[in-house]
């Protein structure tokens, strides 16, 4: 069955937000409902018609998204739903498949998203590109080693979040080009980070802040809640959440974390979305007492190979042909030589025979520097031609730190 796609207007976000909390199984409060309408670009919204119902939608943010070695412009794609009485009818692929060949009409190489469920986007060409780590910490086992820095200098204030908001967004944009998927955040983003009324704090109080600094200025700062709680013995059995924590240098990391884990009536400490390579892990003198989890972040997909390939940097030279695999977006479809190395990069077309076979969603998954290709090599996943082809193009494109996206779009 064809289904007509077009962009939606203001008029029809009621509908289109409709699709969206039937298609996710939630329920908005009407002022998140203003929120996310105010995040929508329509004219980078898509929704399949059955006549004159929305069968299905997604979007697009426009990123300037940190990658190796650069910024880079990135789609993001989200608000992507499928009502239930139109599975398995075509409707996903034919709105991806539209969305992509969108976002190369724009010039855009790369495009990322959070996915929901795992399985969905590989076979329209999106990779696992980044990974994050979850902590449960009990108060009692959050000591630091020893050597933890520490700067005199440094001192915390305690601000609340509305009346420093200037501080979290200077502070934020100069650590954003550090890590690869990092984004710039626009208003409306941090109006969502910032946003405290009931719905918002889901029954752990309001949001707090506490900000490190010296003389010159802002280092680093913490987003938290806390629900305060005491066990049946009437000791203080209170939660705090920690939303997110930013710092410039690693005196002021430590600090902070020092100021969440140690805070009064608090008896643990959870953060739902860490980089896994955390420096929290090295500076708990016990690290097993992080109770740490993993789970995959954001995924990346390849738009123009070429283009995406000589956009980002490199950490050592390699000199490859690779033969991609690519059904969605067919001007991928070829041979390409990629010759890089620490100054530059250049992604050409070729008839040369391949060094190594793969699949659009395995560049996707080594773009950010996180090096899945040598996993997927260990899988019997990729075709390698020429040996020491992937151990070259993984050692090549990989980075540090790793990348984490910090925050769901």
């Amino acid at each position: 069955m064809t289904f007509h796609i077009r962009p939606v207007g203001e008029a029809e976000w009621p509908a289109f937000a409709d699709v969206l909390a039937e298609g996710f199984g939630w329920t908005p409060h009407p002022r998140q409902n203003e929120r996310y309408k105010a995040q929508t670009e329509f004219d980078r919204t898509l929704a399949a018609f059955d006549g004159d119902t929305i069968a299905g939608c997604t979007s697009v943010h426009s990123l300037r998204m940190t990658v190796p070695g650069g910024v880079l412009q990135v789609a993001g794609v989200t608000a992507v739903s499928v009502l239930a009485s139109h599975r398995r009818r075509g409707v996903l692929s034919s709105l991806m498949r539209r969305q992509l060949a969108d976002v190369h009409e724009r010039g855009e190489a790369v495009a990322a998203l959070y996915a929901s469920e795992a399985p969905i986007y590989g076979r329209f060409g999106y990779g696992r590109a980044a990974e994050l780590m979850s902590f449960s910490v009990d108060k009692g086992g959050s000591a630091f080693v020893r050597d933890a820095p520490h700067d005199p200098a440094l001192r915390l204030r305690v601000a609340k979040p509305a009346e420093a908001r200037g501080d979290f967004e200077a502070l934020f944009a100069a650590v954003a080009p550090l890590r690869p998927g990092l984004y710039e955040r626009r208003k409306e983003f941090w109006d969502s980070v910032l946003a405290d009324e009931e719905y918002d704090q889901q029954g752990a109080g309001s949001l707090r802040s506490v900000i490190a600094e010296d003389d010159r200025g802002v280092r680093g700062y913490a987003l938290f809640r806390i629900k305060s709680g005491w066990d049946s013995n009437g000791l203080p059995d209170g939660e705090l959440r920690l939303n997110e924590l930013f710092a410039a240098d690693p005196a002021a990391y430590a600090l902070l974390w020092r100021s969440v884990l140690d805070r009064d009536l608090v008896a643990k400490v959870v953060a739902s979305s860490r980089p896994v390579d955390d420096p929290l892990f090295a500076l708990v003198a016990d690290p097993r007492r992080l109770r740490a989890r993993w789970s995959d972040e954001l995924w990346v997909r390849l738009v123009d190979v070429a283009e995406a390939l000589t956009s980002r940097s490199y950490v050592a030279p390699v000199n490859v042909v690779l033969e991609v695999v690519d059904d969605v977006c067919p001007w991928n479809a070829r041979r390409w030589r990629l010759s890089a190395d620490t100054a530059g990069a250049e992604c050409k077309p070729v008839d040369d025979e391949p060094d190594l076979v793969l699949k659009a969603a395995s560049l996707g998954s080594a773009y950010l520097g996180d090096g899945a290709l040598s996993e997927q090599h260990a899988a019997g996943l990729l075709d390698e031609r020429t040996p020491g082809t992937v151990r070259a193009l993984a050692t090549a494109m990989s980075w540090s730190p790793k990348p984490w996206a910090g925050l769901t779009f």
